[in-house]
C-alpha cells in the first residue's frame, strides 16, 4: 500500500467517522469509493496539492437558465450554444446552466430527476456539446427534491431504500432556532403508508429535504456527481449546502457535519482524474460563507455574496464608503481558493449578506430606490417571530435606473461601472445572462406566475434578441458590446489572475479604488471606478505611479503621467491604469 493510498484512506475514514460515527467505517469507505468511482473510472495516485492554476485570468462564467433564449423551433440548448459561439466566445469561457433537470417548481430547484434533462430544454448530448467548447458548472441541488418525484412518492409508499430518504421531525420538536430564508411552515404533514409524517422543508413544501444522517442519501448523491462528471461538467455548484443536516433545538445551518460533507466532496474531488472545482451557494453573512473555505480542505470556491448588495449601494448612493470598508476587511483568499464575483442571479439581490455592513438606514434607502426603479421585495421569516427583507427583486440593470436623488440619463455608464468592479477584484468574475443582455424587469411574468423572482428570468425570443443585438443604439448592443470588450480586455491582463495580489486604496468616497499585480511582480493595474456621477480628479502620487514605467489606461488608450496632472474621472468612469500593455 502507498503513502498516497494510505493517506486517502486515513482521510477518508477520519471524515466519515465524524459524519456516521455509528456505521461501520471500513464498509461504509469501501461504498464511497465505488460510488465516485464505478467500475471503469479511477482515482489519481496522488491528490492535487493546493495551488491557483485551477483557474486564471482568462476565466469568466455566463449565468443563464436552459431556456433563457429560445425560438419557438429549435431546443433552447441549441439556441443557447448558437449564442456562446457566436456572441459570447472569447468574452467568457465558462458557464453556468441553472438545474436543466426535470422539475416541479422553483425554475428547476425542486428536482423530480436527477438523472435526466429535462426534454423540454434538450438532452445529455446537448449539454455535453456545451461543456465541450466551454467551462460546464452544474447544479448539485443536494439539500432537497420535489416533493412530487419518484423519491418521495416512493417514501410515500414505504418502499425501501426511499423510506429512509427525507428528514421527518416532529411539530414537538424545538425548531425555534432554526434559520431558513422562507415565510411558510417548516415541517409539512403528509400521509403515507405509515401513517402521518412531518416531513422538513426549508424552502417550500414542493422541496421536501433529504435526510443526510442516512448515508445511502450521500452516496446516493455521489453518484449523481459522477454522472455529472461523465457527461463533461467541470465546475460543482453545492446548492443550498448549508442547510443540508439538522438537529432539532441547533440553527440548523452550519453543522459541522455539513463542513465533513463538503470536505468528504473536495478529497474525492482532489483525487478525480478530471479537474473539478466545488463551488458553495451560502447566501449568509460574511464569516459564515469564509467558513466554507475550511483549512484550504472545503469548496474550491465561494460566492462573494456581500458584492450584490454593496456595489448597488455604492451605485445608489454615489459613494464606496461601505464597499471600500468591506473589501478593506477582506481576507484574499487562500491558496488553493478563490471567490466567485457577481452582481446579479437567478435570485434577487440578497440583502442578508450586508448585515453587519450596511447601517439599517442605508439598507431602508437601498429598498426605497429599487421600489422606485420598478423593483419588488422578498420577506424571510426571523427566527423567533416576525419577517425581514431578504431579498431585492429586480434586474441589476433595472436597479440602476435609479439612485437615491432618483431618476436620472445615465443608467448605462453605471451599470457598466458596477460591472467593470466585479471585472477588477481578486477572483473570477461571473455575470448573469440578463445583465450582459440589460433586460429590463418583467413584470408581466411576476403578474403572470405569481413570484418575485420571475421579474428577473425573463425569456428572450431569440430572433428579437438578435435584432437589438445588432442594433448598436439599443441597450443590449451597447452593454454587451461594451462588456465583452471589457472581458476580452481583461483575459489578456496576468494582474487579473483570481489570486493576483490585491489592495485596497484609500481615494475620494467617490471612487472605489484597488492596486492588483501579477503573481510574477511583473505587472500592476490600478483599478478605479468613479461610483458617481460627479466629475472627480485622482492625483497620480495618490495611487503611488512609479517614476519610471509607463502607465496607460488599459480602457481608453491614455498614457498617464506619473509626474502628470490630476486624473479626470467622468461620471461612472473607470479605468484600468497599467505598467504593462
Amino acid at each position: 500500500m502507498t503513502h498516497a493510498t494510505t493517506a486517502f484512506d486515513a482521510r477518508l475514514a477520519g471524515l466519515l467517522q465524524q459524519i456516521y460515527p455509528d456505521h461501520i467505517t471500513a464498509q461504509l469507505a469501501a461504498r464511497v469509493v465505488s460510488a465516485f468511482w464505478p467500475e471503469g473510472t479511477h482515482r489519481r495516485k496522488r491528490g492535487r496539492r493546493p495551488g491557483n492554476r485551477l483557474w486564471s485570468e482568462r476565466d469568466a462564467v455566463l449565468i443563464t437558465y436552459g431556456n433563457s433564449l429560445q425560438d419557438g423551433s429549435h431546443k433552447p440548448l441549441d439556441v443557447l450554444y448558437d449564442f456562446l459561439l457566436n456572441r459570447m466566445r472569447g468574452a467568457v469561457n465558462g458557464v453556468h446552466i441553472l438545474p436543466f433537470f426535470p422539475y416541479t417548481s422553483d425554475d428547476g430547484f425542486a428536482v423530480s430527476d436527477y438523472l435526466a434533462v429535462n426534454p423540454q430544454l434538450g438532452d445529455w448530448q446537448d449539454i455535453s456539446r456545451i461543456a465541450s467548447h466551454f467551462h460546464l458548472m452544474s447544479d448539485l441541488v443536494l439539500n432537497h427534491v420535489s416533493s412530487q418525484g419518484h423519491w418521495f412518492n416512493e417514501y410515500r409508499q414505504g418502499n425501501a431504500p426511499y423510506d429512509r430518504y427525507f428528514y421527518e421531525a416532529s411539530p414537538d420538536d424545538d425548531l425555534s432556532q432554526a434559520v431558513r430564508p422562507r415565510t411558510t411552515p417548516l415541517l409539512q404533514a403528509v400521509e403515507t403508508r405509515r401513517g402521518t409524517r412531518h416531513v422538513w422543508c426549508t424552502f417550500s413544501h414542493d422541496q421536501v429535504d433529504l435526510d443526510f444522517t442516512n448515508p445511502d442519501v450521500l452516496l446516493e448523491m455521489l453518484g449523481i456527481i459522477r454522472l455529472h462528471i461523465s457527461k463533461g461538467v467541470r465546475i460543482l455548484r453545492l446548492d443550498a449546502v448549508a442547510f443540508i443536516w439538522k438537529q432539532a433545538g441547533t440553527r440548523c445551518i452550519h453543522l459541522p457535519q455539513t463542513h465533513a460533507i463538503v470536505q468528504l466532496m473536495r478529497l474525492l474531488c482532489d483525487y478525480a482524474t478530471e479537474t473539478v472545482v466545488l463551488l458553495t451557494e451560502t447566501n449568509v453573512p460574511r464569516s459564515e460563507n469564509l467558513s466554507y473555505f475550511g483549512n484550504r480542505n472545503e469548496a474550491h470556491a465561494i460566492y462573494n455574496f456581500p458584492l450584490p448588495p454593496l456595489i448597488l449601494h455604492a451605485m445608489q448612493s454615489g459613494t464606496a464608503r461601505y464597499l471600500h470598508r468591506w473589501q478593506s476587511a477582506m481576507p484574499p483568499a487562500q491558496l488553493g481558493c478563490a471567490y466567485l464575483n457577481f452582481t446579479a442571479s437567478h435570485d434577487g439581490i440578497g440583502m442578508r449578506p450586508a448585515e453587519g455592513v450596511l447601517p439599517p438606514e442605508e439598507r431602508a434607502r437601498m429598498i426605497d430606490a429599487a421600489r422606485q426603479a420598478g423593483g419588488l421585495v422578498s420577506m424571510r421569516a426571523k427566527p423567533g417571530g416576525g419577517e425581514e427583507p431578504y431579498e431585492l427583486n429586480s434586474s441589476y440593470f433595472e436597479a440602476m435606473r435609479c439612485t437615491f436623488p432618483g431618476e436620472d440619463a445615465l443608467q448605462i455608464p453605471r451599470f457598466l461601472c458596477s460591472q467593470t468592479i466585479v471585472m477588477s477584484l481578486e477572483g473570477i468574475p461571473a455575470f448573469y445572462i440578463h445583465s450582459l443582455l440589460a433586460t429590463p424587469n418583467d413584470h408581466e411574468a411576476v403578474e403572470r406566475r405569481g413570484m418575485n423572482r420571475a421579474i428577473n428570468r425573463h425569456q428572450w425570443h431569440y430572433p428579437d434578441l438578435l435584432e437589438r443585438l445588432d442594433d448598436p443604439h439599443s441597450d443590449q448592443s451597447r452593454v454587451l458590446g461594451e462588456m465583452s470588450r471589457l472581458l476580452k480586455l481583461r483575459g489578456r491582463q496576468p494582474a487579473f489572475h483570481p489570486n493576483a495580489t490585491q489592495f485596497t486604496l484609500a481615494l475620494d468616497e467617490r471612487m472605489f479604488g484597488i492596486w492588483r499585480q501579477s503573481l510574477d511582480r511583473d505587472q500592476s493595474i490600478f483599478a478605479l471606478h468613479n461610483v458617481s456621477k460627479d466629475t472627480v480628479t485622482v492625483s497620480p502620487t495618490a495611487i503611488n505611479l512609479i517614476e519610471g514605467d509607463d502607465w496607460t489606461d488599459l480602457i481608453t488608450g491614455e498614457r498617464i503621467a506619473p509626474a502628470g496632472p490630476e486624473i479626470p474621472f467622468a461620471p461612472y468612469q473607470c479605468r484600468w491604469i497599467s505598467n504593462r500593455v
